[in-house]
């Protein structure tokens, strides 16, 4: 009877292996799901946050503190203040305003050598009526100018200190006038015809 039952239990161990080994060739057979632990390395990780910071350049801060130092100069705006000019010269517009001071010269809230590009002509339109009587160091000069060019615009500006000029004495009158300061240059471009390039130039004519 014992080696029967050995038997026996031989052919059932070797029955559920061949089902094991049958079992196991399927592809299909068994599916594992992914432990957590592996998709970590595919999370999305966050963004790093980026700040922009935006540096003012030296030419900028320059020119706000000089906004500032004009304001405070002439509190209520240029139109508040007792000595000012006008001057005019072809499109441009000059406001002058004169104050007591070291022979600044300020334009647009900039310095005027910087604004004139450092042209020397320009430069010396600007100050001809200040070193003609004497002034070029007792008196600030604050400008608002706009309209045409830089040349047109320092010529407007020259007649705009000489007209403030006489608000401060009426005595500037004759040296201003002798040396043709208070004159408003008139000459302004010529405009365009029909027909013609320009205010008088012809297209060329050929006779063949």
């Amino acid at each position: 009877m014992s080696t029967i039952t050995l038997l026996s239990s031989l052919t059932s161990s070797l029955s559920s292996l061949s089902f094991s080994s049958q079992i196991s060739h399927k592809p299909n057979g068994l599916s594992f799901a992914r432990p957590n632990s592996l998709s970590l390395s595919t999370r999305t990780l966050p963004r790093p946050l980026t700040v922009l910071a935006t540096v003012a350049s030296p030419q900028e801060v320059e020119t706000a503190d000089l906004k500032k130092y004009v304001k405070s100069r002439l509190p209520g705006g240029f139109a508040a203040q007792t000595i000012i000019g006008t001057g005019r010269r072809k499109c441009a517009i000059a406001r002058v305003v004169l104050q007591e001071g070291t022979g600044k010269l300020i334009i647009n809230y900039r310095d005027a050598k910087e604004y004139l590009q450092g042209n020397p002509l320009w430069l010396q339109y600007v100050k001809v009526p200040l070193v003609a009587l004497g002034y070029e160091s007792n008196y600030d000069v604050f400008v608002k100018a706009h309209g045409g060019g830089l040349s047109g615009q320092a010529q407007a500006i020259s007649l705009g200190i000489a007209r403030a000029l006489l608000k401060v004495s009426e005595d500037h009158r004759v040296p201003l006038r002798r040396e043709g300061l208070l004159t408003r240059d008139s000459r302004v471009v010529e405009r365009k015809k029909v027909g013609l390039k320009k205010a008088r130039k012809a297209p060329q004519f050929s006779k063949r």
